[in-house]
């Protein structure tokens, strides 16, 4: 049977879904890592604007402003997943956004009285409500993306996450050296997020069949899309409360391998992220942190790359050059061997090759955005139904790990001058890199998982398999209207 479907908009409301998750991503990243230009400005005012206050925090509290964030972050990534399937990912991301914004407010309010206690505080709050965001997102994009296109528009709105590290670098600089001084940096924060909850709770909508902007052609060629990949219909205006089939999810090896790729990206990238710059500053004597071209390059870098490696998957996919599931585990290889590779390439290079290890940090951040379409996508492929409760357990796993690698750093690492030290580290975090996509190359799939059926806790396995073999296999073709 082939259904042909006229009119579908080459733009339309999912990409304006799209839109609003990436500006989402953006605007939550931007509260996330403005903390750095913050704690810097608020601790010495000579760097930006003199006119306000200055507190006398030694390096020890400073750390704890830092990672407090993610004390909240990693708490409430399962209980994200629940929350998006029994209030839908409209309200829960609105919720999410909008305490992550005023709690941003407080920030300037409180710390005179509160000093960096207070401050810590906040943070973890905020880490609480963002906790809520990933697997919102992901259920989402579930929901808004037809089959064919769910590889371009879920990495078009994972961009944010490099849009929104980048610029909250660059415009906190910019913000905290103005007349509106460091406040100002919570005051746009919020600003930002607050306009964001206003244009989301107007214009998105938990699924399609629930948009009042949507075309009736748009409607049909998501929902037939979705329902082809399934062979069933799902005309629900609601997102779908179906059970969770734990047990068949805990002994899945393509769950387990995405989870093992997720920690092991985790584990590399905080290596990337925090140690690196560390290393630079401890062996090589360059402080990265405080130079904002050299904080923000490699984050620019893996901007630049995420619209790279999405063309190419776009090309490779159109063109049938490589299978989904063999584009996932070649970006995720580059994403992950290469960087490990550069891992140990960097505790090689000495004092006299500082640009050596400029561009070795920036290619192997950049290089990493590959990432995203090699496995961050692939709880979609698995199972749409419970794609947010997948994130939400993924997620949590992931951001434990930020909180125990600086552990880690810190009995490796007696001497931060001491350049064996810092190899050990590398090489450790290059294995995790490597077996880590080992695991997933080996284990991992694309293909849609049997316990994504909403029957599937109802159905033994071999009335299952009996019923996909009567079912009629059907050809849905859609004509985009230009």
């Amino acid at each position: 049977m082939s259904t042909e479907i006229t009119g579908v908009p080459v733009l339309g409301q999912r990409h304006l879904q799209i839109l609003l998750l990436f500006l989402s991503i953006t605007v939550n990243f931007i509260a996330k890592f403005n903390a750095g230009v913050s704690v810097v400005a608020m601790t010495n005012a000579d760097t930006t604007n003199p006119d306000f206050p200055e507190y006398d925090w030694n390096e020890m509290e400073k750390s704890f402003i830092l990672s407090s964030f993610f004390w909240g972050y990693f708490v409430t990534q399962f209980p994200g997943g629940y929350l998006c399937r029994r209030f839908g990912a409209k309200l829960t991301m609105f919720v999410s956004t909008l305490g992550s914004a005023l709690f941003a407010l407080l920030i300037p309010l409180t710390v005179d009285w509160g000093g960096w206690q207070i401050y810590c505080g906040i943070r973890v709050c905020q880490g609480l409500f963002q906790g809520l965001l990933f697997p919102c997102i992901h259920a989402h994009l579930a929901a808004w993306c037809p089959v064919q296109e769910r590889n371009r528009l879920g990495a078009l709105a994972n961009t944010g996450i490099e849009c929104g590290t980048v610029l909250a670098m660059f415009l906190s600089g910019i913000i905290a050296a103005s007349s509106m001084g460091w406040p100002g940096i919570s005051y746009v924060s919020c600003a930002l997020g607050v306009a964001w909850c206003i244009v989301w709770m107007i214009l998105s909508a938990n699924t399609p069949s629930e948009s009042k902007f949507i075309s009736g052609p748009e409607l049909a060629y998501i929902e037939s899309s979705k329902n082809a990949e399934r062979n069933k219909d799902d005309n629900s205006t609601k997102p779908a409360r179906i059970p969770v089939p734990w047990k068949a999810i805990m002994v899945s090896w393509p769950f387990w391998a995405l989870l093992v790729a997720r920690s092991a990206h985790s584990w590399g990238f905080s290596t990337l992220q925090a140690e690196i710059p560390s290393y630079m500053n401890g062996v090589l004597g360059m402080d990265m942190k405080s130079n904002a071209l050299f904080s923000a390059l490699p984050y620019f870098a893996m901007w630049c790359m995420s619209y790279v490696y999405l063309i190419l998957a776009d090309v490779l996919l159109q063109r049938k050059i490589l299978s989904l599931n063999v584009l996932r585990k070649t970006f995720n290889s580059l994403a992950f061997w290469v960087p490990a590779i550069g891992l140990i390439a960097v505790g090689f290079v000495n004092e006299n090759q500082r640009t050596l290890a400029i561009v070795l940090m920036t290619a192997n951040v950049g290089i990493n955005a590959g990432s995203t379409i090699g496995s961050a996508l692939n709880t979609i492929d698995l199972s749409p139904n419970h794609a947010g409760i997948l994130m939400g357990i993924v997620n949590t796993s992931a951001n434990v790990i930020p909180i125990l690698t600086p552990l880690l750093v810190g009995l490796i690492v007696k001497n931060e001058n001491d350049r064996t030290e810092w190899q050990i580290v590398f090489i450790i975090s290059a294995l995790v890199f490597g077996l880590g996509n080992l695991f997933f190359i080996v284990f991992g799939s694309t293909q849609l998982q049997p316990w994504d059926d909403e029957n599937y806790l109802q159905s033994t396995p071999n009335k299952t398999n009996e019923t996909n073999k009567d079912c009629p296999s059907k050809t849905v073709h859609f004509k985009t209207k230009y």
